[in-house]
């Protein structure tokens, strides 16, 4: 394809907007970039983490017959990952998964006590309850071996970035997804946790921590990083509106995502967000399911995203 303005460039039909002056319009095939920097195939020991989109994933790969590793499988909090991991919102609590995985580390406050029931709740996987702390270390202690083995043995790694917004302990600097559960729905004090809203640099830094951790443990290991298209429901910030702060959010996750593969041939980016946030729209198809989660993408727009997936990364014999 040719510019008609002056001077005139050369572009492959990828590098140009879809239906812009002369050129095709968008026909339901994104334009990808010609060559994955490594493939997947049905044998290729594959696993993920992140929010309601990386379950999406986790579905689909399992559907479709590829080698999804999954430790935990009878627990509920596995139902979005490859282990008990629970839904992972943003790069910190990714990074505390590779730490208390590989390096030990622990939070200062590992378990809330509801204030009213008594029930021990996780902090950090918000739908994990048990009946007291005994029970709480001796199934957290085969959580950390679950997460061990199936990040140690996957040769691909998922990452679904979601948000940017988080709260952070006070005395340690451990991050929780978010508020929830009987602990905050019985009045549980909250006081040592500040929120904020995370910026580019520590973002980058989270990510990077944990490609290190995975080098160290896994070095064969690959990464795919995509930045989830579900929205943010409702924001805590008080100085700007919700799909102002959710693009923020995306906006932050989408550059640290393109550092990471700018600057590491073995962590590739995956564009899921782009093709449900600006290529959907382009075909004049409705992004997001109706009802009261609406913020949620259509099952279509999985399907799409996830055809393309197997298309870009899968070879054809694979």
């Amino acid at each position: 394809m040719k510019s008609d303005v002056h001077p005139t460039h050369e572009f492959a039909p990828w590098q140009v907007w879809p239906g812009s002056y002369d050129n095709p319009p968008a026909d339901g095939v994104y334009p990808m970039i010609p060559e994955p920097p490594f493939t997947i195939t049905r044998s290729t020991r594959i696993t993920s983490m992140g929010s309601c989109f990386a379950r999406e994933i986790k579905q689909v790969l399992v559907r479709e017959g590829y080698t999804y590793l999954t430790e935990e499988a009878h627990h509920p909090a596995s139902k979005h990952a490859g282990a008990a991991w629970e839904r992972v919102y943003n790069t910190f609590c990714m990074r505390q998964i590779f730490e208390y995985s590989f390096l030990g580390h622990r939070a200062a406050l590992r378990w809330w006590k509801a204030p009213i029931s008594g029930v021990v709740q996780d902090p950090y996987r918000r739908i994990i309850l048990y009946d007291d702390v005994e029970l709480a270390e001796a199934d957290f202690l085969t959580h950390q071996e679950c997460s061990r083995r199936v990040l140690e043995t996957a040769e691909v790694l998922i990452l679904t970035l979601g948000l940017t917004e988080v709260w952070r302990d006070k005395e340690d600097g451990w991050v929780i997804s978010l508020p929830a559960g009987p602990y905050v729905n019985e009045g549980g004090d909250m006081n040592r946790y500040d929120f904020l809203v995370s910026r580019y640099t520590e973002n980058l830094r989270n990510l990077e921590t944990i490609y290190d951790i995975v080098k160290s443990a896994n070095p064969s290991c690959k990464i795919i990083l995509t930045v989830s298209p579900v929205q943010l429901w409702a924001t805590f910030r008080k100085d700007c509106d919700v799909i102002t702060a959710g693009g923020n959010s995306k906006a932050t996750l989408r550059a640290v995502a393109d550092e990471m593969t700018a600057h590491y041939p073995d962590v590739a980016y995956f564009p899921a967000y782009e093709m449900a946030m600006v290529y959907f729209p382009l075909l004049r198809e409705a992004v997001f399911v109706s009802g009261r989660e609406n913020f949620h993408v259509r099952s279509e727009v999985v399907e799409f995203i996830m055809r393309h997936f197997f298309a870009f990364f899968t070879p054809k014999d694979g």
